[in-house]
């Protein structure tokens, strides 16, 4: 039966989102490497579901980056080359710039202080992982406090991909990771509260560069 309005009915997705939202989480805490097999049927068993939502979720991660899918590999957990590593690192720089820049212009005292709040948790994050995660949710707070939509929205659509390169940067870097990263971010934070914009978008350049020349060197020692 047709619909008098001309539009389909909404299909109910909340289950997928849910399934989602739990692979990438596995994927993010290390249960799943880059380069990993992700079987629609063990991921049905294993998360009690169907195998529709599990079919959906790896459909919404392979728009976010996170997943690839290829008729003769199956879907796999992306493993960014260093060409991926060097355009994410480049684009991340372009929004970074107008992110630092218009924080210094906009951003509140509230805005700030969501900033600090996310180097502080670094100093009671559990594991290596949980740090990925607060530094993620630290550029959350700055992007947020841009206060441009566009520019957050642009941000979220590659924020997955820049997750699995700082676990890839995680994976190359030797003792004392957590402390270096938690240092970096408060320097950061440091700068914005300064409201230097040459100074804040100087250490911030350096922060990104960190991670991508860890990566170069690794591939060229591959």
């Amino acid at each position: 039966m047709s619909n008098p309005n001309g539009i389909a009915p909404a299909r109910r997705r909340g289950m997928a989102n849910e399934v989602a939202d739990r692979i990438r989480d596995a994927i993010f805490s290390g249960v799943y490497a880059p380069g990993a097999q992700l079987r629609e049927v063990e991921l049905a068993t294993a998360l009690q579901v169907s195998r529709g939502p599990v079919r959906e979720a790896l459909l919404r991660l392979e728009r976010e980056g996170l997943v690839q899918s290829e008729w003769h590999r199956g879907t796999t957990v992306t493993s960014l080359s260093a060409q991926d590593a060097e355009e994410l690192n480049s684009l991340r720089g372009a929004l970074e710039q107008l992110a630092v820049e218009r924080l210094v212009e906009h951003a509140t005292e509230e805005d700030l202080a969501a900033v600090r709040k996310a180097v502080d948790r670094m100093g009671r994050a559990e594991d290596e992982h949980a740090i990925v995660r607060l530094d993620l949710e630290f550029h959350d707070a700055v992007y947020a406090a841009a206060h441009h939509g566009r520019l957050e929205g642009a941000w979220q659509a590659i924020r997955s991909q820049v997750h699995l390169f700082l676990l890839m940067r995680m994976g190359l870097t030797e003792n004392g990771y957590a402390q270096h990263i938690e240092t970096e971010h408060r320097e950061l934070a440091d700068v914005l509260e300064a409201r230097d914009t040459e100074r804040a978008l100087r250490l911030f350049a350096e922060h990104r560069s960190h991670a991508f020349d860890l990566l170069k060197a690794a591939d060229a020692k591959g």
